[in-house]
């Protein structure tokens, strides 16, 4: 190699991992990175549509971490705008206060992150009950005190007389909410997300989503409540993930972020290419030395040598693409990983029946396919267009084979207004002014199918010396954006350390830090 000539890295795609990737070897090494992403956009499924001046979170975004690195990282890319004069962050029992502008700027200012109060709520039988479940008077009385009482006695046996071999998600619930609750709230819901039961799920989807959330720990989360001071302070270092109350977020929603990150990497020397998709991998050596890419908008096909490379892309797809012997084994697993895909329908409404100050609200009625509504207008007040106006996502989760990922966007948004009509929230088709659809492929990966000798993949992709595999789909675990950051920056390291063990990246997200249950 000659001595004029900087290594590259290869990343495979441009959701947050890899931006993450890109700026962090801009930022800390000579390393050229070169980000090949197959859209038109940077963020992968944490990016932002504008749809007529009104912008999508495709899947919702919250901008927190109980990583001090990560929470920082976010700060130096886009600076924290409040209600408040300051806001007080603390980590690993060190607290920090960030001065920050008032908000009477944030109408003049665009690159900034706000900060969001979290609400959501469960729709269930036509009530709301608040998400986490707390044991309120309204929610007492909108389960009745007879129901309520079943569900206490389900819960003490939970606690006393517990599943002690947790194998499937549905075990995992009874253990933290007890049968009935799990019944009332849980079940039906994740069924829809996954499309099979949750006996035939993973428990291990829970430790990675649910952690260590159960209601002892809601009870004593709502009395810290009580004595808590500060309006706006994200320090919530011990505060389980699912009752955190204040979060960050981008003004124009989180592909502000990536699509900054985009930016900046690119004026420090990152090489970007979109519209171009990895069709294959070459390896020698035990080494990837180049990657073969289709622009699939000219058709146009070039390989691009590389020194190390880093992938993002869905694990399915990445066995396929290796140029190399294989095992049989690691192929048959590789085709057996299951996703589950995404559809999103914006509808911009004129009136709405109730009054929604919520972020998510997660739809438990069985008579519906939706599974969530996010209201957009909550996550930023600049996400819509018009003040005045409800712009509101509804979320379906499905397979590439069902009959609602083949409807046409007319089809699309015709059965998500009708669906709206039949939960109650509008009551005509009339109400929808505008709608937008998107059809995300392999957002979740699931924890069923091959998955339980998914280690075998991992072993073998780990024995590729200069491939890195990070982030949601590139891992087939069900990352938050922070985790997935987090297996970038540690891939990054490896690299500039010229560490070829990959077991730090695979352990983040297991560690106590985001596992207080284990």
């Amino acid at each position: 190699m000659s001595k004029n000539r900087k290594q590259t890295a290869a990343i495979i795609g441009g959701g947050p991992a890899g931006l993450t990737a890109a700026y962090e070897f801009v930022k800390h090494s000579d390393i050229v990175p070169i980000v090949i992403e197959m859209s038109e956009f940077w963020g992968g499924i944490s990016r932002t549509e504008n749809h007529n001046g009104n912008r999508i979170d495709i899947g919702g975004h919250r901008f927190f971490s109980k990583s001090e690195i990560v929470m920082d990282w976010w700060q130096e890319i886009l600076p924290i705008y409040s209600e408040e004069s300051s806001v007080n962050i603390a980590y690993q029992n060190q607290s920090k206060k960030i001065e920050i502008e008032n908000k009477n700027n944030v109408a003049n200012k665009d690159n900034i992150l706000l900060v969001r109060k979290r609400k959501s709520r469960i729709f269930f039988n036509k009530k709301f009950f608040d998400y986490p479940i707390s044991l309120s008077i309204k929610t007492i009385l909108n389960l009745g005190f007879f129901n309520t009482f079943l569900i206490g006695l389900s819960y003490a046996k939970a606690v006393f007389l517990p599943i002690k071999k947790q194998i499937s998600l549905e075990h995992f619930f009874i253990n933290r909410f007890g049968d009935r609750l799990y019944k009332t709230f849980f079940k039906d819901y994740t069924e829809k997300v996954w499309g099979v039961p949750c006996s035939e799920i993973s428990a291990e989807w829970g430790a990675q989503r649910i952690k260590g959330l159960s209601i002892t720990k809601t009870l004593t989360n709502a009395v810290k409540n009580i004595f808590k001071n500060s309006k706006s302070d994200l320090s919530q270092k011990n505060t389980e993930t699912s009752l955190i109350e204040y979060f960050l977020y981008p003004k124009f929603g989180p592909g502000q972020m990536w699509e900054t990150v985009a930016e900046k990497a690119q004026n420090e020397g990152a090489i970007l290419m979109q519209n171009s998709k990895i069709i294959a991998i070459n390896i020698q050596n035990n080494k990837v030395n180049s990657v073969i890419l289709e622009n699939r908008l000219t058709k146009e096909i070039e390989t691009i040598a590389c020194d190390y490379c880093i992938s993002t892309m869905p694990i399915q797809e990445l066995i396929k693409g290796l140029i190399c012997t294989v095992p049989e084994k690691v192929k048959e697993i590789a085709n057996g990983l299951m996703y589950r895909d995404f559809v999103t329908v914006g509808l911009l409404l004129d009136k709405i029946n109730f009054k929604l100050d919520d972020n998510w609200i997660y739809i438990q009625e069985s008579y519906v396919k939706v599974g969530r509504l996010q209201v957009f207008n909550n996550w930023s007040p600049f996400m819509v267009n018009d003040e005045n106006k409800f712009w509101i996502g509804l979320e379906y989760f499905c397979n590439e084979t069902d009959e609602i990922w083949r409807y046409s966007e007319t089809e699309m948004i015709q059965f998500a207004s009708e669906e709206m009509i039949k939960l109650g929230f509008i009551n005509s088709g009339d109400n929808v002014l505008d709608a937008k659809v998107i059809k995300v492929p392999k957002t979740y990966p699931a924890y069923f199918g091959s998955y339980s000798e998914f280690n075998q993949i991992r072993n073998f992709t780990d024995s590729i010396d200069n491939l890195f595999l990070v982030g949601r789909n590139g891992m087939h675990k069900y990352n938050n954006q922070d985790h997935s950051m987090l297996t970038a920056m540690q891939a990054v390291q490896n690299i500039i350390n010229n560490d070829t063990d990959k077991s730090n990246i695979w352990s983040i997200n297991t560690e106590e830090e985001y596992h207080e249950q284990k």
